[in-house]
């Protein structure tokens, strides 16, 4: 098995972990390859750590068998961008704090690994969405894991967005800006502006507005099947667009078609995992604070 680690720069109170990670995986079989941005953070901060580092100019498919990341949900959003359609399984261990997606606890990172290199675990595969505008604002790594967002900037008025269901109109937004998200998305921006939580099995696309200035808008959900379009105004200030971590800044009126990406990312789950109990352990749930 050929695995790549990736990470970026993360605190320095985490760095026994990293090399617990090293130490179980210079144990196995498995042949080890260091991306670029993690050897030259890591070099000479952990013990025994000299490891070939991944040629970039090689594709991935056919070459990688699994990508671990180091950190947190953003460390393993960078991935999206590397595994693209090739299928490569990606696991994560958190180094941050909630973790929807690297879900693999520091306390666990034995277990984790032994359980990967001896094949005891699932996959789960998650859709993307992509984005596309005459303008091919982030070129061919125009798809996003959990979100494509719309926002003003900072010191800007509010933006106005026609929106368009399959070619139907279906309302016009005023306010901070929009979100689209997956169904893995779901539990990221979109939760925080209101939008419901999706199990990722739903298939669905959610549209969840930033703060609108017309207050019967709410979140909705649309079949994954559906093409969203949108007529973004502004009034003389430029706007942001957003791919997960990947931002545009734009200055003129333009339209984006947003839709299914047809390829997903596959997540490493391990046997012990499962939705609910990240939702579970994530947000608390039946967990009373008076007790405590």
């Amino acid at each position: 098995m050929r695995i790549v680690v990736y990470g970026r720069q993360f605190n320095d109170s985490v760095l026994p972990f990293a090399q617990k990670v090293f130490e179980h995986l210079a144990e196995s079989d498995a042949e080890v390859l260091v991306h670029p941005l993690l050897n030259e953070f890591l070099n000479g901060k952990i013990a025994d750590f000299n490891y070939p580092v991944l040629d970039l100019s090689i594709p991935l498919k056919g070459y990688i068998d699994l990508f671990l990341t180091l950190g947190g949900d953003g460390t393993l959003l960078d991935t999206v961008t590397m595994v693209r359609d090739s299928g490569i399984p990606v696991m994560g261990i958190n180094f941050g704090r909630l973790g929807y997606l690297a879900s693999v606890n520091k306390g666990d990172i034995e277990e984790a690994i032994q359980a990967v290199l001896n094949g005891d675990y699932t996959l789960d595969n998650r859709e993307l969405i992509c984005i596309k505008s005459d303008a091919e604002v982030f070129g061919d790594c125009n798809f996003a894991l959990n979100d494509i967002t719309i926002h003003k900037r900072d010191d800007a008025a509010m933006i106005t967005m026609h929106a368009y269901l399959n070619d139907e109109f279906l309302n016009t937004y005023w306010g901070d800006g929009i979100i689209i998200s997956t169904a893995t998305g779901s539990t990221a921006y979109s939760l925080s502006c209101g939008g419901p939580i999706i199990f990722p099995q739903a298939n669905t696309i959610v549209v969840t507005p930033v703060s609108p200035h017309n207050l019967n808008v709410r979140p909705i959900v649309f079949p994954d099947s559906s093409e969203l379009s949108f007529d973004v105004e502004t009034r003389g200030a430029n706007y942001l667009i957003s791919c997960d971590s990947r931002t545009a800044v734009l200055g003129e009126n333009m339209k984006f078609s947003i839709s299914k990406a047809g390829f997903g990312l596959n997540l490493v789950r391990l046997n012990n995992e499962s939705y609910l109990k990240t939702l579970r352990n994530k947000l608390l749930w039946g967990l009373d604070a008076r007790n405590y």
